[in-house]
C-alpha cells in the first residue's frame, strides 16, 4: 500500500474517531484536531480557555507535532505548566496543500504513538 493511500485511510479513521468523541460525529477540521493535540499536551483538560490561550494551544501542538521532524525541540515547562519549545530548523516554504499533508502526516504519527489509532 502506498504511503499516500495509507495516510488517507488513517486520517479518515482518526477524524471519524475524534469527531465521534468530541463533536457529535460532525467531522472535525484540521485546526480543531491541532487544538485537541494542544489541550492533550498541556494536560489541563477541565478549564476554560481564552482566545489567546487557544492560539497558544495550537502553537504548542504544532511544535509537538513537528518535533519528530527536527523543526522544534522541547525546552521546558513554565510555572503554569505550559510547555515551551525552541526552533531547531526553520520550516521550509510550503504550498498550502503541502502544509496540510505535512500536518496530517504529523498528526497521524502522533496518534499512532499515543496508540489512539493503529
Amino acid at each position: 500500500m502506498s504511503r499516500d493511500v495509507q495516510l488517507k485511510e488513517r486520517w479518515k479513521v482518526l477524524v471519524e474517531k475524534l469527531s465521534a468523541q468530541f463533536a457529535d460525529s460532525d467531522p472535525l477540521e484540521l485546526d480543531a484536531i491541532i487544538y485537541l493535540v494542544g489541550v492533550q499536551e498541556l494536560g489541563q483538560y477541565h478549564r476554560k480557555y481564552k482566545k489567546d490561550d487557544k492560539l497558544d494551544l495550537m502553537h504548542i501542538a504544532i511544535c509537538r507535532l513537528l518535533e519528530p521532524y527536527g523543526y522544534y525541540e522541547f525546552d521546558f515547562f513554565d510555572e503554569e505548566g505550559w510547555p515551551h519549545y525552541t526552533i531547531k530548523e526553520e520550516l521550509p516554504a510550503l504550498k498550502a496543500g503541502e502544509q496540510s499533508v505535512l500536518m496530517k502526516e504529523a498528526i497521524v504519527g502522533y496518534f499512532l504513538e499515543k496508540e489512539y489509532i493503529n
